[in-house]
């Protein structure tokens, strides 16, 4: 059975027939004060999940984008190379070494884009506020009609 976590706050017995309308309204505001304040640490825990995806996702990008200019620095020099070289033609050495990093960084930056795509957005932030507001509007409605 999964375990739930109320923020440290367990439920606390409240018997509304003892208290006055006052009491009630003080009670009412402290529980929605510790709701506001535990659905803000829960968005504040999906937002350091979703940095830290981003962050993975913009490494990969930016060893994509070195390689990137390695490729034009391989370029120069297998141009140079070939035609001195006496075996494969220079056109050859030239398109072999180009094929292999151009596939590297392609493969680098498509990772670093998936990463991207991981992030989630706050998942369980929106289902704790769509649950508090179901609950609010439902007690607004038993108290208007």
């Amino acid at each position: 059975m999964p375990e739930t976590r109320s923020g440290g706050q367990e439920p606390e017995e409240f018997d509304a027939a003892e208290h006055s309308l006052g009491e009630l309204v003080s009670e009412a505001r402290g529980s929605m004060t510790r709701l506001v304040r535990l659905e803000v640490q829960l968005a504040k825990l999906e937002l350091a999940r979703d940095v830290q995806k981003i962050g993975m996702g913009a490494g990969l990008a930016v060893v994509a984008a070195v390689l990137a200019h390695m490729f034009l620095i391989l370029v120069a020099i297998t141009a140079g190379l070939g035609i001195m070289a006496a075996g494969l033609a220079p056109w050859l050495s030239f398109l072999i070494v180009t094929v292999v990093f151009l596939l590297i960084s392609g493969l680098l930056l498509f990772l670093g884009l998936r990463q991207f795509r991981k992030r989630q957005g706050f998942p369980l932030t929106g289902a704790a506020v769509a649950s508090t507001l179901s609950v609010l509007r439902r007690d607004n409605r038993a108290s208007n009609g």
